[in-house]
């Protein structure tokens, strides 16, 4: 039993050193795969030829009108802020104090540095010297924008306003635009649109 145990011992050890002596050496025949995996499977690789196509290339474009899955934005006023320019629409959100408290915050983050806190063009941009001020969010012309105008002009910017499309999504910019709607109102507002109940504790 013993030497059959001798003998097994060094039969393992010839082959474990046969093995290691094949390290770092080329041969030109073809490799022994014992399981060839996806290694072999036919497919197109990124940047690579192909005779499937007839510009010989195996990236190509996705047919006109392709959309990837879930980027279908079917919306034109909650995607866009309306169909077109002509048409642009009132802010769809649900109005109530979550959502101006979202506004508010986002508000202060991406507009408060060239428009100020109060939105009348005062921000830190301005003060530190930046020549053309932003316009003033309490002048007529803003006041009667639509919303989906706003919210366009958030989405792709204007003039010396960059996009801010990739930073803020569609759901915070239409707050940004209920929260703008909350600041001309405390500057345009009349008594009427105080409730009645409440008249009594304005001074």
């Amino acid at each position: 039993m013993k030497s059959q145990n001798t003998t097994v011992l060094a039969v393992g050890l010839a082959l474990v050193s046969a093995l290691l002596g094949c390290r770092g050496q080329t041969s030109e025949k073809t490799p022994i795969w014992i399981k060839h995996g996806m290694e072999f499977q036919p497919k197109l690789l990124p940047y690579g030829r192909t005779n499937l196509f007839p510009d010989g290339r195996d990236m190509q474009h996705p047919p006109e009108g392709t959309v990837a899955v879930g980027l279908l934005k079917e919306d034109d006023l909650y995607y866009r802020g309306g169909a077109d320019t002509a048409h642009y629409g009132a802010n769809p959100m649900k109005i109530d104090a979550k959502l101006l408290e979202r506004g508010q915050e986002r508000f202060q983050i991406y507009c408060t540095p060239c428009h100020g806190r109060t939105g009348v063009g005062n921000g830190m941009v301005i003060a530190h010297g930046f020549p053309i001020p932003p316009p003033n969010f309490q002048d007529e012309r803003i006041v009667n924008m639509a919303d989906g105008q706003i919210f366009h002009t958030i989405t792709y910017g204007v003039r010396n306003m960059p996009s801010y499309g990739k930073q803020v999504p569609e759901e915070d910019r239409w707050a940004i635009v209920a929260y703008l709607r909350a600041l001309q109102r405390s500057n345009h507002a009349t008594i009427n649109d105080v409730p009645e109940s409440e008249r009594a504790n304005l001074k």
